[in-house]
């Protein structure tokens, strides 16, 4: 982009585009139509292109244009945020801590993961639920404070991000009703004769799971495969199938779903990472976090 581009001048341009016209920019802008044609003209230098022409007795948006809006209106959304925003973080009430939550991750254990921050008083946590790749993509772009996944980041250089294992947690096995005595009789073999709900493969769980069944020579009878983890929860309590899960979440699968534990498998463990920017200062709520986990505050069973 040229440097002569000026957001001011992209401000101008707006107002044009949103009034419908140039006159009528200018009586909301209480400036000379002269200025506020010349402004645009600057701009359209600027990005090397026209974005508006003449269309009978109309002021028209080129595609060029409608491309330049709809930046425009992201980037004037955003900055009318800044002055709530900044007046926000000079208060010192409040604290944001931006989450991304990978979709593959068991919610209720995230959920205790997160306690040592939960008291913070002025605590505004805003978590985004996505998968895995997108949300270290967000990360690198300071989009996200911190990224919660079952997996730790893959080597690479250019992101400059840094992994860190919160906590561990056995998988055990859950059954409805309808299927706890059939699931629980001669565990685990009985995975090959009830239906059976796994997450699917983007979860670093489901690896581990499929290695544990091909080691006990087991071919799972599947019913269904979920990315999320609190629909596979959902669907094994309408008695569709027998479904895998950290046993930190046992109690509440029982109380909440009606699940009860049929079997363990003590060896296959669902990890906890926290990834964050190794360039980006620390927010203090990942320091807490991480100073936890060094403490074994955080959950491992």
């Amino acid at each position: 982009m040229s440097q002569s581009f000026n957001y001011r001048h992209l401000y101008y341009f707006w107002v044009v585009a949103k009034e419908g016209g140039i006159a009528r920019a200018a009586e909301r802008l209480d400036m000379a139509v002269q200025t506020i044609s010349a402004q645009v003209r600057l701009l359209e230098q600027a990005l090397g292109t026209s974005l508006l022409r003449t269309e009978g007795r109309s002021l028209v948006l080129t595609e060029a244009g409608v491309a330049a809006l709809h930046e425009a209106d992201q980037i004037f959304a955003l900055g009318e945020q800044l002055t709530h925003r900044v007046r926000e973080a000079a208060s010192g009430r409040t604290l944001r801590l931006n989450l991304g939550i990978s979709d593959g991750i068991a919610k209720l254990a995230m959920h205790r993961l997160l306690t040592p921050v939960l008291d913070e008083p002025h605590l505004r946590l805003l978590c985004h639920e996505g998968e895995f790749q997108p949300l270290l993509g967000e990360l690198a772009l300071h989009k996200l404070d911190a990224v919660l996944a079952d997996r730790a980041a893959p080597p690479n250089p250019a992101l400059k991000t840094t992994s860190q294992l919160l906590g561990t947690s056995a998988v055990a096995w859950y059954a409805p009703p309808v299927w706890a005595e059939a699931a629980a009789r001669q565990f685990p073999q009985s995975l090959a004769v009830v239906p059976v709900l796994l997450p699917t493969d983007h979860a670093a769980m489901r690896a581990r799971i499929d290695h544990w069944l091909e080691r006990e020579r087991i071919r799972p009878r599947i019913a269904g495969e979920f990315e999320d983890s609190a629909l596979l929860s959902t669907f094994a309590a309408t008695g569709m199938g027998v479904m895998p899960a950290p046993v930190t979440v046992g109690a509440h699968l029982l109380k909440t779903h009606g699940l009860v534990q049929v079997g363990s498998t003590p060896d296959v463990q669902e990890q906890f990472h926290l990834i964050y920017n190794a360039r980006k200062v620390m927010h203090p709520l990942l320091t807490r976090l991480l100073e936890a986990a060094e403490g074994g505050a955080l959950l491992t069973s």
